[in-house]
C-alpha cells in the first residue's frame, strides 16, 4: 500500500468491497491484547443462503455455548465483502466469520485473517484440494466449512415429455448435444446455465484445461484445450439449445429449471434447497457432468470459517471453529440447508443418507478448485463479462485478454 497517512488509508480500506491487498495491519508492531478469562463473548457473521442456515448456524452456536460457558451472537450480512472490509479496516472484525475461497487471498494478503490450521490435529480430514483453497504459504489457514460441486440437473417431466429415458442421461459432450437440442422446443430451452465461469468452466476442465497450471503460478488460459471448451459452448449457444439464465428472464438455473424453462442445468447441490422451496413440486433428477475429450470435470466450492487476526479472543474463536466443523455438526447442516461436508469421513456418511445428491458427492473426487490469488477476483469478473457475450464473441480473443490480466494479477500477487 502507497505511503499515506493512516486514516486516509483506512478510508481507502473502508471503501474496497472486497479488501483486495488491504491489511487492517497498519502499525505491525501493534499486537491485540488477547482476552484471558474464562467466559467470552464472541461475534460471528456469516452470508446466509436463507432461514433454514441462519437457524442451524445460530442453533449450533448456541449449543457451543451452553457447552463451552462462552456467549455467541450470530449476525447475517448483507453485503459480507463489504463488511468485514469495514470491520477490518476499523480494527473491530468479528471474530468468525465466513470466508469464500474467491477472497481468501485477498484477506490472507491483508493479514485480516489468523492462521489456526496447525491448531487442527485432524486436519487431514478435509480433502487436499480443500485445504489447498485455504492454504497460504504453505499454511493452512482456515478449516473449509462446507463444499459443493457442479452436477447436470434433468426436469423429470421434460425429460419424458421429449421420449427420452434414463438411457439417455449425457456422458458425452457429443450426446449433451444431442438431447439439448431434442430437448429445445416452443418456451423450453434444452440446456439452461449462468453465463459465468463458475459454470462453464466445468467445460474447461472436461477439454483438460485451466485458467491456471496445479500451482497457481503460471497462467494456462490460452490453451487449445480451453479454446475448445469455449468453442464447444458457443456451437450449443448459436444453435439456442443453450441459453443463459438471463435470456430465459430468471435469475439461475435453478429458477429456469423449476419454471420448466429450462429442461436441464448445470448447478452446484445447493439446487437442493433452492427447488425443496421454491418449485417442491417439480420432479428432477441429479447426474454427472458428461465427459469432455479430457474425461469428467467439474467445478468445487466453499468458503472456511475465518478468525480475525484483530480479534481479542482467537483462542475461544478457534474453539468454536472447532466444534462448527465437527462431523456430527456438518451433517446436521446437511440435514438443514443442504450443504455436503467438507470432512471426508462425513461426506461418505452424507452420500450413504442421500442417494439422490449421489453425482455431486462422487464429483468432489475429480473436482477443479478456485483460483486463490490476491486480486485476481477482478480478473474473473472480467471473464465474466466476456462470456456473457461468448455467443457473438471470439473464445480465442476472450481467452488471450484472460491470460494477458491473470499474468498481471500473478505478478502483483507474489
Amino acid at each position: 500500500m502507497p505511503n499515506r497517512s493512516a486514516v486516509a488509508a483506512l478510508a481507502t480500506c473502508a471503501a474496497l468491497l472486497a479488501a483486495t491487498g488491504c491489511s487492517s495491519n497498519f502499525d505491525s508492531d501493534k499486537k491485540t491484547a488477547q482476552d484471558t478469562s474464562s467466559r467470552q463473548h464472541l461475534t460471528v457473521l456469516i452470508a446466509s443462503s436463507g432461514d433454514a442456515e441462519t437457524k442451524a448456524v445460530k442453533e449450533a452456536a448456541a449449543a457451543y455455548a451452553e457447552q463451552s460457558g462462552n456467549t455467541v451472537t450470530v449476525d447475517v450480512a448483507k453485503d459480507i465483502n463489504q463488511q468485514l472490509a469495514q470491520s477490518f479496516a476499523g480494527h473491530k472484525p468479528p471474530d468468525a466469520f465466513y470466508v469464500d475461497s474467491s477472497q481468501f487471498a485477498n484477506y490472507a494478503q491483508g493479514g485480516s485473517l489468523y492462521p489456526y490450521g496447525d491448531q487442527i490435529e485432524d486436519a487431514d480430514d478435509f480433502s487436499a484440494q480443500l485445504r489447498a483453497s485455504f492454504t497460504r504459504d504453505g499454511k493452512l489457514v482456515c478449516l473449509p466449512k462446507d463444499t459443493s460441486t457442479l452436477a447436470l440437473a434433468v426436469n423429470a417431466d421434460l425429460w419424458k415429455k421429449a421420449g427420452l429415458t434414463a438411457r439417455d442421461y449425457p456422458t458425452t459432450w457429443a450426446q449433451l448435444k444431442t438431447v439439448a437440442a431434442k430437448l429445445t422446443k416452443g418456451d423450453v430451452t434444452g440446456l439452461v446455465v449462468n453465463g459465468e465461469y463458475a459454470r462453464l468452466g466445468a467445460f474447461m476442465r472436461e477439454a483438460g484445461g485451466w485458467i491456471t497450471d496445479s500451482a497457481q503460478s503460471k497462467m494456462t488460459a490460452d490453451s487449445t484445450q480451453n479454446t475448445e471448451a469455449l468453442e464447444y459452448v458457443r456451437s450449443l449457444l448459436k444453435a439456442g439449445s443453450l441459453k443463459y439464465a438471463n435470456q430465459v428472464d430468471t435469475n439461475w438455473g435453478g429458477e429456469a429449471l423449476g419454471k420448466g424453462k429450462a429442461a436441464m442445468t448445470i448447478e452446484g447441490n445447493w439446487l437442493t434447497g433452492g427447488m425443496k422451496a421454491d418449485y417442491p413440486d417439480v420432479k428432477y433428477t441429479v447426474v454427472p457432468l458428461p465427459a469432455g475429450p479430457a474425461g469428467q470435470g467439474t467445478l468445487a466450492f466453499s468458503q472456511c470459517w475465518g478468525v480475525a487476526q484483530d480479534s481479542a479472543h482467537r483462542e475461544a474463536a478457534v474453539d468454536l471453529v472447532k466444534y462448527l466443523t465437527t462431523g456430527t455438526q456438518m451433517l446436521k447442516n446437511a440435514d438443514a440447508f443442504g450443504v455436503m461436508p467438507s470432512r471426508t469421513s462425513a461426506l461418505a456418511e452424507y452420500a450413504k443418507k442421500y442417494p439422490s445428491a449421489k453425482a455431486w458427492a462422487d464429483a468432489t473426487g475429480y473436482a477443479q478448485g478456485p483460483v486463490t490469488v490476491a486480486g485476481f477476483d477482478k480478473v474473473l469478473t472480467q471473464f465474466n463479462t466476456d462470456l456473457a457475450a461468448l455467443a457473438t464473441g471470439d473464445p480465442k480473443k476472450i481467452l488471450a485478454d484472460l491470460q494477458s490480466n491473470g499474468e498481471q494479477a500473478l505478478t502483483k500477487g507474489d
